[in-house]
């Protein structure tokens, strides 16, 4: 006899698992599906809509937007992956000295020289010890292969501390808000508590430890145990850096209430302000003396940020310090499940943290398609963050670092009647509007996270350099109109 009701399927939202109906990513949202049916309607009928294109300024994804690969990694990629190449006369005429070596040395690491079988689940040694290497040379401080583990991007990196550190509802992770959606979208799957944090906006987006221990203790009261303490620096979605001293209190919070340290680096590389510079959570709690057996720290890296933008090639890392054997075998079991990480990702993230080196044959090609990628996005930050502050009703902080601005919509009552005459939160309203209008897609700061009663919109730095200006005067012509027609 067939336990289900004749005619209902066996399959309904209602009998799918709550934890994955409560996981909400706002940077692939409503919003973007939106615009890919705008997309699909140009295809059609290109005079259809009052624009040529879809701008998509919703995701950090560098070379959708026409962002160039750097020529050494693709190189070394390249005849790592057919190996045959490395026989042929035509090649050294094809391809830099330097790279041909790498990548012997590189296939030299692998068992069989077979990027297309299975590695070590924590990722091929050789290239766990280059990685090591790069982070020792960044910090000054030693790193061992032994605490890497290569995954696909950092976002299962994330996942996979997640599902170790979360029991039940009553677990909680300290988050940055506004924070990027990955880690609510996680925190809601592995069925524990977001416990918010938040960065003060005044201050440009400070991280102050005072905030932290009110959210701890109000927690705390509440019954939820809290785990972790996530921290994103340079901060997605607000472009903040953290200063040295900052993190050092960040640190001996983390100590002294026995949290172990989330830290968020993929942004290490993207540093636009002078008077910044990164430090990694590793090296300030290894300068105040901290060992590995003081405190439990997790550093995320991926390939997909920085100066590279390789997002499709899904490289990342995690440094995992500070935890007992067991505890570690547990995380090595995890990791196992998914039996390895890319190969093309792992050989990619070496790369990224043991890049050419002064006196190799692609070292000066290779600084200048780092800087000039690095110093061109310095100059879109700049001129978007001005846009935006010359508008009324828009104020934007600085974008000191990562890939985005943050900025803040001092949106007239009736425009806030109107989102909810709609049924959609103001930013919602707003995006979506701007989207219908231009063809630009920006995300609602509700899909981050925002203090109560203010509405933001995270918009990338990343569409090329020539079409900043066009982008530009398209939202200040729409902005202007919208002002005007909710002018209270």
């Amino acid at each position: 006899m067939s336990t289900a009701a004749a005619g209902t399927p066996p399959v309904t939202v209602d009998t799918l698992n709550p934890k994955v109906l409560k996981c909400e990513y706002a940077v692939r949202g409503e919003i973007v599906t939106h615009a890919q049916n705008l997309q699909q309607e140009l295809q059609k009928n290109p005079d259809s809509l009052p624009f040529d294109e879809i701008l998509y300024c919703n995701i950090g994804n560098p070379q959708s937007l026409g962002q160039q690969p750097v020529t050494y990694f693709r190189e070394v990629l390249s005849l790592c992956d057919h190996p045959a190449l490395l026989d042929k006369s035509e090649t050294h005429a094809l391809y830099s000295s330097d790279a041909i070596e790498r990548a012997w040395q590189i296939l030299d690491k692998i068992p069989g020289r077979a990027t297309g079988a299975y590695s070590h689940s924590q990722g091929i040694k050789g290239l766990r010890d280059e990685i090591a290497a790069g982070i020792a040379a960044r910090d000054g401080f030693h790193a061992s292969g032994d605490n890497i583990f290569l995954t696909d991007g950092a976002s299962p990196a994330v996942h996979m501390m997640m599902q170790l550190l979360i029991r039940s509802e009553k677990d909680g992770i300290l988050c940055p808000i506004p924070q990027y959606p990955l880690y609510s979208a996680s925190i809601a799957l592995h069925g524990g508590s977001l416990v918010p944090y938040f960065l003060d906006e005044e201050t440009g987006w400070g991280l102050e430890v005072d905030e932290l221990k009110k959210q701890l203790e109000e927690a705390r009261s509440k019954g939820i145990t809290v785990r972790a303490l996530v921290v994103i620096n340079p901060g997605n979605p607000t472009g903040q850096v953290l200063a040295e001293e900052n993190q050092k209190k960040i640190v001996e919070f983390c100590k002294n209430e026995g949290l172990v340290l989330l830290a968020d680096e993929v942004y290490q590389e993207n540093i636009y302000v002078e008077d910044k510079q990164f430090h990694s959570f590793k090296k300030i709690a290894r300068t105040l003396g901290y060992t590995d057996d003081d405190l439990p720290l997790v550093s995320f890296q991926s390939v997909s940020k920085g100066y590279y933008g390789e997002c499709g090639k899904r490289g990342g890392y995690m440094e995992v310090t500070g935890f007992s054997p067991e505890v570690r075998e547990q995380i090595y079991k995890v990791a196992s499940v998914n039996l390895c990480s890319n190969v093309s990702g792992q050989i990619l993230a070496s790369l990224v943290m043991n890049p050419p080196k002064a006196g190799d044959e692609s070292f000066e090609s290779y600084m200048e398609e780092r800087d000039g990628i690095l110093s061109s996005l310095a100059r879109r930050a700049k001129a978007l963050e001005e846009a935006f502050n010359s508008l009324e009703g828009i104020t934007c902080n600085k974008a000191e670092g990562a890939m985005y601005l943050f900025p803040r919509l001092h949106l007239p009552q009736k425009a806030i009647g109107a989102a909810q005459a709609a049924g959609t939160a103001p930013d919602a309203y707003y995006a979506k509007r701007l989207l219908e209008a231009t063809g630009i897609v920006v995300v609602p700061g509700s899909g981050f996270g925002q203090v109560p009663g203010t509405w933001h919109i995270r918009c990338t730095i990343l569409p090329q350099e020539d079409k900043i200006p066009a982008i530009i005067s398209r939202f200040k012509e729409f902005h202007e109109k919208f002002m005007d027609e909710f002018r209270d």
